[in-house]
């Protein structure tokens, strides 16, 4: 949400909210429940930072902490860092709100209000088995923690062993998730990596370790033998685009031998066909045959192949700013090198940009296989390939969706199970739900695992763990 680009915005709004509210007093407490709701999945339940940046440090990169410029930031926002205007979904009252409880004179008034109706700090583990027991899943299975305390756990990598890797875009680092006694539950947290530039990929291929940061790919070989010693690294490929705007990098080996690296829209909406951007690439795995695999793909930060036909299959994450309910995020498979999916000309198959649609027809693009919905960030997904689970699930899609911050009803924020007959959608539906409650968010799912005993492991970069999905008949 708030970011700490302060810019100079819309003068006259600041102007209005201060003289309208210049004789109200802050309701802290109200404050705090309106920032964990809209705010807190991006700044950290304690302001502290999580995708967005720490607000309750000194550091300020533009104008100062006021009240009149965070009204202004609030209520304008920061879109070309990807922070919503509020002023379309908060009123004044609320945004006044907002900018008194961020304010750094108010700290201590904060923390007492964040004091108020919450759990006692000496029982975390209480706070923790609640927010599990709220989640809901099918007759069966159960959900449970595999590894705590994994900062901003994002793309995961699982070997044959069951060792498992996870990168993170906040902690720049790459962790490594033991469970050396079998028990289901990791035991140690290694950190494999740190001082990285967002690295938010990991694959596995021919023994390595692959990791994808902004600009770059690095490679550490002979992994799980290494993974313990800070290993040293190599670099494959250093070239890509240095714009953090959906640069983050989800990267996989595909079944050709072929390490998978998309390119996102440095954007929300623009042109990029004649440039890198809104792309999937593939190269071989010391970086050279560098090539294009698909076109017009806005952001994909989830990909795999399915485990019979090896055709390629993708999320894609909407555009924002043509309402709460459109266009809506998809997902998509394609099975040869060259198609194109329509950004940023037409989306979800149907919908012609208004910008940039003009003069185009959807027909000439590759449709969704399915509409996800709008705005519910699809991300990681995985075939089901296990023989835990019941035999309907085997080569079915399950669908991380990280959730919404730009409607006034959030949506998203669950796993869901995405039955396929060929390459067509028989069913889309809820496979793991109630990380959002009330509007209020306990966690963010981002990827999905299937591990060699043929559990499942989500990671979740709110709540920083990754959970395990078990089934009992």
């Amino acid at each position: 949400m708030m970011k700490k680009i302060l810019v100079l915005a819309a003068p006259a709004l600041a102007a209005t909210l201060l003289s309208s509210l210049a004789s109200a007093a802050p309701d802290l407490a109200a404050a705090h429940k309106l920032y964990q709701a809209n705010c807190a999945q991006c700044h950290g339940k304690d302001l502290e930072g999580a995708a967005g940046p720490n607000l309750a440090d000194a550091t300020w990169l533009h104008g100062q902490p006021t009240r009149a410029n965070l009204l202004r930031v609030i209520g304008k926002g920061v879109v070309d860092k990807g922070m919503p205007a509020w002023d379309k979904q908060l009123n004044n009252v609320q945004l006044n709100q907002l900018a008194e409880y961020v304010l750094p004179a108010n700290a201590a008034a904060r923390k007492a209000a964040a004091g108020k109706g919450a759990a006692p700090a000496a029982a975390p583990a209480a706070v923790a088995n609640t927010s599990l027991a709220a989640l809901r899943l099918p007759k069966g299975f159960q959900i449970a923690v595999y590894a705590d305390n994994v900062q901003g756990a994002r793309e995961l990598a699982v070997t044959d062993s069951g060792l498992v890797f996870v990168g993170s875009n906040k902690a720049g680092k790459v962790y490594a998730l033991v469970d050396a006694n079998r028990d289901g539950v990791a035991e140690k947290v290694v950190t494999v990596a740190e001082g990285l530039d967002h690295p938010n990929g990991v694959a596995l291929l021919n023994g390595a370790l692959y990791v994808g940061e902004i600009s770059r790919i690095i490679k550490f070989d002979d992994i799980e033998k290494n993974y313990a010693s800070k290993p040293a690294y190599k670099v494959i490929k250093n070239d890509l685009p240095k714009e953090t705007w959906h640069g983050a990098k989800y990267i996989k080996a595909g079944p050709d031998g072929k390490l998978y690296v998309p390119i996102g829209a440095p954007c929300n909406i623009c042109d990029k066909e004649d440039e890198a951007y809104s792309k999937i690439w593939r190269m071989n795995p010391d970086g050279s045959n560098w090539e294009l695999y698909a076109r017009g793909v806005r952001n994909t930060v989830g990909f795999t192949w399915h485990p019979v036909t090896k055709e390629l299959w993708f999320t894609d994450n909407g555009r924002d700013e043509m309402g709460e309910n459109m266009p809506s995020c998809e997902l998509n498979v394609a099975p040869k090198a060259g198609m194109h999916f329509g950004f940023p000309y037409c989306h979800g198959g149907v919908l012609p940009d208004p910008q940039f649609g003009k003069g185009k027809s959807c027909d000439a693009y590759v449709p969704p296989v399915a509409a996800l919905g709008p705005h519910v960030a699809p991300l990681g997904l995985a075939f089901y390939t296990g023989t835990q689970f019941p035999e309907q699930y085997r080569n079915q899609l399950l669908i991380a969706e990280h959730g919404s911050w730009n409607r006034t009803n959030k949506i998203g924020y669950q796993v869901r199970l995405v039955t396929l007959h060929g390459n067509k959608l028989v069913s889309d539906t809820a496979f793991i739900d109630g990380f959002l409650q009330d509007e209020a968010v306990s966690g963010r799912p981002v990827d999905i695992a299937v591990m060699p005993d043929g559990s499942i492991l989500v990671s979740d970069d709110h709540a920083h763990k990754v959970y395990r999905v078990t089934y009992q008949r």
